[in-house]
């Protein structure tokens, strides 16, 4: 369904210990330069049409219209010479712009 890396996961718990926040959210909004963007946030409730993923310390909250963009996907935490990031890699992505943030399908 959608993959979480351990680098992720690790990345998640450091961040969410500081804003102190329950659930890391991704969802899909519409824009950015390839018509569609990956935003990261963190939530203190669930929605009803969340779909909640648990990995122990880590609950991730994916709405059900984003995770039709993104099923099948894999989060991951990169640390590389331009800088640390969470990255998508998505196959449902046809394009993606140079910073990996925004895609279209």
């Amino acid at each position: 369904m959608f993959d979480v890396s351990k680098s992720a996961l690790k990345r998640i718990v450091e961040v969410s210990k500081k804003n102190k926040k329950k659930f890391f959210r991704i969802s899909i909004d519409g824009g950015g330069c390839q018509g569609f963007s990956y935003k990261f946030d963190f939530d203190d409730k669930i929605s009803e049409n969340d779909k909640v993923l648990d990995y122990n310390e880590v609950k991730i909250l994916i709405d059900s219209t984003s995770l039709g963009f993104i099923n099948d996907a894999k989060l991951d935490f990169v640390e590389d010479m331009i800088g640390s990031y969470f990255k998508v890699s998505n196959p449902k992505a046809t394009s993606t712009c140079g910073c990996g943030i925004s895609f279209s399908v």
